[in-house]
């Protein structure tokens, strides 16, 4: 491959991946807070016939930036740069499969609660949870996102 389609490669997996971050921090910014403030009340923007689906945006662009991540790997397997790329590569999995065992199934326990005027303790003691930990694996995202743009100032080698 030629050095400079590694570098496509690179940038559009970079692009990918903070678009999710991006995507994190407006939901932290303006969705959790709404949703998490007094379950299962606060819960009603995600129930009913218009009620918001996240997963429309979700499902597909995780495995779009799997995709670009790995294609931007391969291309740059024999570069200084792999073993960023790879650093993050192996974070972003950890972190996926993470939220497939936890965030996700506990947002949907959360979120598809049956309506109540009345405040439930226990699920906003459960919200307040997720968020906090939602934020930390933001965190970490973020550091990733930091590690994978010091991968594109890394010299490559001439092919």
């Amino acid at each position: 491959m030629t050095k400079s389609f590694s570098n496509i490669l690179l940038i559009m997996a970079s692009i990918a991946f903070i678009t999710i971050i991006g995507a994190a921090i407006y939901e932290h910014a303006t969705i959790v807070p709404v949703w998490s403030i007094a379950p299962p009340r606060s819960l009603s923007m995600f129930q009913g016939e218009y009620g918001i689906q996240p997963t429309n945006f979700w499902m597909p662009v995780h495995p779009v930036t799997i995709l670009l991540l790995a294609a931007a790997m391969i291309a740059n397997w024999k570069q200084p740069r792999r073993k960023q790329i790879l650093i993050v590569f192996c974070g972003y999995l950890l972190i996926l499969v993470i939220t497939a065992a936890y965030f996700v199934p506990e947002l949907l326990a959360i979120t598809t609660s049956t309506y109540s005027a009345a405040m439930s303790a226990d699920l906003t003691v459960r919200a307040n949870m997720w968020e906090k930990l939602s934020l930390l694996r933001l965190s970490m995202l973020l550091v990733l996102a930091g590690i994978l743009l010091r991968s594109l100032s890394i010299q490559t080698e001439a092919r």
